[in-house]
């Protein structure tokens, strides 16, 4: 089979020995639940239980803010104890419903579920609205938005990212061999809304077994193709995995749908397959607790809301002290400063690293050696962006497209001077982008002002 790729990236090692070959295992979750108001891009979801009220599991207990929003559903049933503010994994507070877990599970008569077939476009798009569910790979943007694009006739391609590139976290691995039937399904769904595309699996080279696996599965399917592709760091990047796949380009200024296509993660297919097929809203997901601090490693489907000191305490805790956490994987993961923090829809992975090997070498002057450049899957000069960052040079930034970043981490990792481009580059452009909204919400007032002078 051939193997496509993009140009740039990297090799690091993946040490998905720790958890590849350990089987998808349930955990029960001993402490309260607390489930954050906001686990997605856009407007954070709005209570509709009060204090003292008894819950259900499945029960819906926070509705969507909005359009671009989601709804949280309890995962255990059990009684409403408390609103407060909770640490999330990227170190900021949030709001959070806190949940007293009965241990009993009792759970809300789901409601009939229609046949696909027998839906309509709109229909299924509701439902998977409605069951909350979002881009579990990381991103955490609304899938409902994502399948209503201005023109979805012009949908071509509907691409499962199977890749997992990302090192340590062997989840959509262990998905794929052993629920291969609900990945196949949830893309089924999504092509039944978009009736003109083609269906495409994804999948790295190091998981051969998968892409015979699903080949296999899918060879009566004219619809769905597996593509191989070559194994390298970020080819699940949308848009390296966008181009490795058709060949088409997008940038910062577009979405995947104005390049024709729709690009899903394992998880978030299985959960459209669970709330389409089976009616079942999100209340759990498979994490991967790895790295060699862990006694046990191993691919875990836990409550959304479980505390993450229980996950690891369920692995037999540390069999040595960490020196680094981190909430991801080790490329574009977050290090955590307390394991006090709930699982959300967007926990892939608890990363637990013994040594942290970054801490022992300290930045360096750049020595102009371009390695950064030759890695850079989006085609930028990361040694001068840092640069533009670190003395605010904001209109320079941006005219070196410093807003095409994709945060992947491969010039921070290949960097021989240890400079932390990535953090750099990635913190500067939230402030450009602020400037940008900024400048472009005067520039509008201004407009206003005059066109309401003009019609004095």
């Amino acid at each position: 089979m051939k193997l496509v790729s993009f140009k740039g990236g990297v090799h690091p090692p993946d040490g998905k020995h720790w958890a590849k070959d350990k089987p998808i295992e349930r955990v029960t979750p001993k402490g309260d639940m607390v489930y954050l108001l906001s686990q997605h891009i856009g407007a954070p979801a709005k209570p509709i239980v009060a204090v003292g009220d008894r819950v259900l599991k499945g029960q819906c207990i926070a509705e969507a803010g909005g359009f671009v929003s989601s709804p949280v559903f309890s995962s255990v049933s059990g009684t409403v104890k408390a609103f407060e503010k909770h640490f999330n994994a990227v170190g900021t507070e949030g709001d959070a419903i806190v949940i007293e877990n009965d241990g009993l599970y009792e759970e809300v008569q789901y409601p009939e579920v229609k046949p696909v077939d027998e839906m309509s476009r709109d229909e299924i798009i509701r439902k998977i609205a409605d069951s909350g569910v979002v881009g579990m790979g990381g991103a955490g943007f609304p899938t409902h938005v994502k399948l209503s694009p201005k023109e979805p006739d012009k949908i071509e391609y509907i691409i499962a990212n199977c890749a997992e590139c990302e090192p340590y976290i062997t989840a959509d691995y262990r998905r794929m061999l052993e629920n291969p039937e609900k990945l196949i399904a949830g893309l089924k769904v999504v092509l039944t809304i978009f009736d003109k595309a083609k269906g495409i699996l994804a999948i790295e080279n190091n998981k051969k077994d998968c892409i015979e696996k699903l080949s296999e599965m899918t060879k009566s399917e004219p619809r769905i193709e597996v593509v191989a592709l070559k194994t390298k760091y970020p080819q699940g990047a949308e848009r390296s995995l966008i181009f490795a796949t058709t060949g088409r380009k997008i940038n910062s200024k577009m979405l995947p749908a104005d390049a024709g296509c729709i690009v899903d993660n394992v998880e978030t297919l299985i959960a459209i397959d669970n709330a389409v097929n089976n009616g079942r809203p999100v209340t759990e997901r498979l994490i991967t607790v790895t790295g060699r601090a862990i006694a046990n490693p191993g691919n875990f489907i836990a409550p959304i809301g479980m505390n993450q000191q229980e996950l690891i305490d369920h692995c037999g805790g540390f069999k040595e002290e960490p020196e680094k956490i981190i909430s991801g994987g080790p490329m574009m993961g977050f290090a955590l400063f307390t394991t006090d923090i709930p699982v959300t829809k967007t926990s892939s992975c608890l990363l637990c690293r013994i040594h942290d090997p970054i801490a022992d070498l300290p930045p360096s002057p750049c020595i102009n050696c371009g390695r950064c450049v030759e890695v850079c899957p989006s085609y930028l000069v990361p040694s001068y962006l840092a640069d533009f960052a670190e003395h605010h040079q904001a209109d320079v930034f941006e005219k070196w497209n410093g807003l095409e970043c994709v945060e992947c981490g491969c010039c921070s990792y290949t960097c021989p001077a240890k400079r932390p481009l990535k953090q750099e580059i990635a913190s500067y452009k939230k402030d450009v982008m602020f400037m940008i909204r900024e400048r472009k919400a005067k520039e509008a007032k201004q407009a206003e002002e005059a066109k309401k002078g003009g019609n004095d």
